[in-house]
């Protein structure tokens, strides 16, 4: 690789770089301000239909097949 391609690689990497940094500064401000609206929402939308919380019983669910590492 020349060193002209070497610069220019280092020059989209650079701004590839920068692209993701300004995105992700973006994204927690995003985040700064969305936990009044995501509580509002999780008080919105009940667990289950009758609004309580519990979980699904999976006790009618086959047995998952055994793991190929023979783990779990």
């Amino acid at each position: 690789m020349s060193s002209q391609e070497e610069a220019a690689r280092a020059e989209r990497l650079a701004a590839a770089l920068r692209a993701n940094l300004a995105r992700r500064k973006q994204q927690a401000r995003g985040r700064k301000d969305a936990p009044e609206a995501a509580q509002e929402t999780a008080r919105a939308v009940p667990d289950s239909p009758t609004g309580d919380a519990k979980s699904p019983d999976l006790s009618a669910l086959p047995d998952a097949p055994p793991r190929p590492d023979g783990e779990g």
